[in-house]
């Protein structure tokens, strides 16, 4: 597909802007680069490199890590490769406006790229700093009357271990990725990289307009040099070109610009402080972030949120303000203390009007100095620079000094001094606002926010409540997390008394409510949010002995959200091995990563969720199950309509059965289409992938049962299933045996057969068979070998399904061999005790077997590792018939 830059070259004069001019060039690289542009309209172009050319997209909001955002992306014209190191300032003409490189990689194509453009979806993997993982552009059809040649596509995250609902790309990531400035910066200096030239453009001459001419001192200018000076070198007459930047863009009776605030930075929570010689550590404190923004000595506090409190905490400003700094930006922790001199976060509210109450501001950052920008800095560089400052400070303010060295034996110090923790920070790296990983948080005992969604009567008098119920936000879902009923005294109590009657609704404002939620339950609108301790998360995700702390008011309950990492993973003290991690002898591969709530990119909620209780198996430890043996299971289940038996709350709650997939299920879990009885199309659930097997995980299914059949034919079954139901009364010995003579009848009407333990009570024998009979075919000839078997000896066998005429005898079940029933799949599990595997087996082991529940997921890996052969090999290679003659022998 040729590439020509013709509609670049026309639309820009190269003599008056500093992007550069550039040629198709074949090149072997998948360059990959967005870069944020402030034109008439903010927006952020998207560009991939092929056949020597950018590809370009304007994409208007900008990319986005959501899966459920689709970003308007329209096709703009190919750009020169050499423009994906551009940064700078456009003048006016086509594209003026600022230019920022805000991400840059590499990318891979889903298949022939060029086929995707053409056909209108393209389907790629970025490796960028930023944006990783799949994205496809799909094309939309022209609306009538829309512009000749413009080309409209949607720009959409694909579901992964990259995606990543609760943030927000463009306000994560503000600054460049190749100069580490922000647009502003850029805009001011007015630079451009092409062959080291500094273009006077519009926007850095702004302060100059009043100027018609240039002063003669420009006139004898030196020429610019052809390269860069290096960083730190003197320029050419740097004297005369100071002096007229000095006098034309910042004249000295220019006010002085007021420091802008500046989104805090903030910690990702790990189980222990990160190791190695690179990060400091210093003391969490239990209270409200604060940004203190000085200009000409005034201060303004201001929450993470951008809540000016300066006049709720005036006593603090006050003491900032003593410190004497002209314009700064500071960062810090404010900290009311008990009468013991601890930590007291329920004191924060009342320490705002009650003077009596210690407050201490605690510094730990410095942001901007005399309207420099210092987070470009390194950590320690910034720090060293506000300890400098606070040698001597007013009362109230203090400096957060930092520990270098081993954190675990900080983190043992801290929780010894029952502090609440430790925040790790990489020593050499810049300040940059959100959470992107070089801030780390440990905890010694568990302290958040939670939503106030509700609260239960209480039958004591003058006592306004029993307990608040708690939940946080799972995307837009609020979570039930439990209930608090201690830590209140009488101030609180009637306080959250008087914002209950204002706030009162008719229904649960939960996605899901625990029938012990509800009883005697008070529901309210869930804006209200409270600081809770708590020792622990148990399994099913409620905090283990809470307390109530305080309210918080500096932050909205839309943002009490389960972070990156499920929540109890994040705030769980780490849990015992179950026994069945023990026994594999190997760790869970997800925790070994560092994110326990994901398998193969696919999010665990609740991960330690015990659904095996009696043996400790975890939803985590199902789900890496099926992500090490993906490859001998899904022979036998993939693309096969299914049917899951979910329980949520694992095997000992309430289980049921679920064959059509639900608005709440993983996108990994996906759908057929197949037209049942009365004629009704309906979405059955199919897996067709590992993924898929682990999102079966997530929503509690305990056990996989297949068709018979493919979604691709669905009526055209591909087996036969005779599954051996034992009398309570019968060994196991008995099945067997029951099963080999199956297996010999099969065999003298010339049918292969393979068995299976099933992890319940019997054997399943299985026939592969070739697609060609139909499901009434199959089932008449199911039917009658059931009842054949049973004529020839009714004393051990029959095939009625009547548990009164089971006695003693083997049910031959052929019910499973028509369209819509299933069995269970191969190598899934069980929800029976200890976690039994439905493990596939020779005739020849069969012999020795000693229960259909054998094999379970403490002790099928140590047989699938040692295992040199496949058992049923052969069994997707057979091509057996019901051929007239078998069915007429057994009709």
């Amino acid at each position: 597909m040729a590439r020509s830059l013709d509609a670049y070259h026309a639309k820009r004069d190269f003599k008056a802007t500093p992007e550069p001019r550039g040629a198709v060039k074949k090149t072997r690289g998948a360059l990959f680069i967005v870069q944020k542009h402030d034109a008439t309209r903010l927006h952020y172009d998207f560009r991939l490199e092929l056949d020597g050319v950018l590809l370009s997209w304007a994409v208007t909001r900008g990319p986005s890590l959501n899966p459920a955002d689709k970003r308007l992306a329209v096709r703009t014209e190919d750009h020169p490769v050499a423009y994906g190191g551009f940064e700078g300032v456009i003048p006016s003409g086509y594209g003026a406006g600022t230019v920022m490189l805000w991400d840059r990689g590499q990318w891979a194509p889903q298949g022939d790229p060029r086929e995707g453009l053409k056909k209108g979806e393209l389907k790629i993997v970025l490796f960028g700093e930023r944006l990783k993982g799949g994205f496809v552009l799909v094309r939309l059809k022209p609306r009538p009357g829309e512009k000749a040649g413009r080309e409209n596509w949607l720009l959409i995250k694909e579901r992964d271990e990259w995606a990543e609902e609760d943030v927000v790309a463009t306000e994560e990531w503000t600054k460049s990725v190749k100069s580490k400035r922000s647009l502003g910066q850029i805009e001011k200096t007015g630079e451009a990289y092409k062959r080291g030239k500094t273009y006077k453009t519009e926007a850095a001459a702004k302060p100059a307009k009043a100027r018609t001419r240039k002063p003669a001192a420009d006139k004898a200018a030196p020429r610019a040099r052809k390269t860069p000076p290096k960083a730190g070198a003197k320029r050419p007459r740097a004297k005369a070109e100071h002096a007229h930047v000095e006098k034309v863009v910042a004249p000295k009776s220019a006010p002085r610009r007021a420091p802008r605030f500046i989104a805090p930075q903030l910690a990702t929570l790990q189980e222990a402080p990160p190791k190695g010689a690179g990060w400091v550590h210093e003391i969490k404190f239990d209270g409200y972030r604060i940004i203190a923004v000085i200009h000409r000595g005034r201060v303004r506090l201001m929450t993470r949120n951008k809540l000016d409190w300066t006049h709720k905490y005036r006593r603090i400003a006050d003491a900032v303000e003593a410190l004497g700094l002209e314009d700064a930006v500071l960062d810090g922790e404010l900290v009311a203390s008990n009468d013991k001199g601890e930590a007291a976060f329920s004191l924060m509210q009342a320490a705002g009007t009650d003077a009596g109450i210690p407050l201490t501001y605690h510094l730990f950052d410095l942001l901007n100095l005399n309207e420099q920008d210092l987070t470009g800095l390194a950590l320690i560089e910034r720090k060293a620079k506000l300890e400098a400052l606070l040698k001597s400070p007013p009362d109230g303010i203090t400096y957060s000094s930092h520990i270098a060295g081993d954190g675990e034996q900080v983190i043992a110090s801290a929780c010894s001094l029952k502090l609440e923790g430790v925040i790790s920070k990489e020593a050499n790296a810049p300040y940059r606002s959100g959470r992107v990983g070089s801030w780390v948080k440990s905890k010694c005992m568990g302290s958040d926010e939670f939503v106030v969604g509700g609260y239960s009567h209480s039958d004591k008098r003058g006592r306004a409540f029993r307990s608040l119920l708690l939940g946080e936000y799972v995307g837009s879902r609020l979570v039930y997390r439990g209930r608090v009923g201690t830590g209140f005294d009488d101030a609180d109590m009637a306080q959250l008394a008087g914002l209950f009657a204002r706030r009162l609704r008719k229904t649960s404002p939960f996605a899901e409510t625990p029938t012990e939620a509800r009883r005697g339950a008070v529901w309210l609108k869930p804006d209200i949010v409270a600081q809770i301790a708590y020792l622990e998360v148990t399994p099913d995700g409620h905090l283990r002995h809470p307390s109530y702390l305080g309210l918080r008011e500096d932050k909205p309950a839309a943002e009490v959200k389960m972070r990156k990492d499920a929540h109890a993973a994040e705030h769980a003290k780490p849990a015992k091995p179950a026994k069945a991690g023990r026994k594999n002898g190997k760790k869970v591969a997800a925790m070994a990563n560092g994110d326990a709530s994901r398998v193969l990119g696919v999010r665990l909620t609740h991960p330690d969720k015990l659904l095996w209780p009696e043996s400790g198996v975890t939803k985590l430890e199902l789900a890496q199950y099926y992500a090490d043996h993906a490859d001998r299971i899904l022979p036998y289940l993939k693309d096969r309509p299914l049917s899951f038996l979910r329980c949520p709350e694992g095997r000992e709650g309430q289980c049921f059965f679920q064959k059509h997939r639900n608005e709440g299920m993983p996108d990994e879990i996906a759908t057929v289409d197949i037209e049942e009885k009365n004629g009704d199309v309906q979405p059955y659930i199919v897996l067709h992938s590992a993924k898929g097997l682990i999102a079966s995980a997530q929503v509690g299914a305990m056990e996989l049962h297949v068709w018979g059949a493919r979604a691709d034919k669905v009526d055209r079954p591909e087996r036969i299933v005779f599954d051996l139901d034992p009398d309570t009364s019968l060994t196991f010995a008995d099945v067997r045996d029951g099963a080999f003579e199956v297996r010999d009848v099969l065999t003298a009407a010339g049918l292969n057969s393979y068995p299976l333990l099933t992890g319940g009570k019997g054997v399943h024998v299985v026939i592969p068979i070739a697609r060609r009979n139909t499901w009434d075919e199959v089932k008449t000839f199911a039917r009658g070998f059931a009842e054949a078997m049973s004529a020839a000896n009714p004393k051990r066998y029959l095939s009625q399904a009547s548990k009164a005429k089971r006695e003693g005898r083997i049910f031959i079940d052929w019910l499973r061999n028509e369209r819509g029933s299933t069995a269970v799949a191969p190598y899934t599990v069980r929800a029976r005790e200890n976690a039994p595997v439905a493990t596939p087996v020779t005739w020849m082991e069969l012999r020795s077997a000693k229960s259909a529940g054998q094999w379970t997921l403490a002790n099928i890996g140590k047989r699938l590792k040692a295992q040199k052969s496949d058992p049923w090999a052969g069994y997707s290679a057979e091509i057996q018939t019901l051929n007239a003659g078998i069915r007429r022998h057994f009709s």
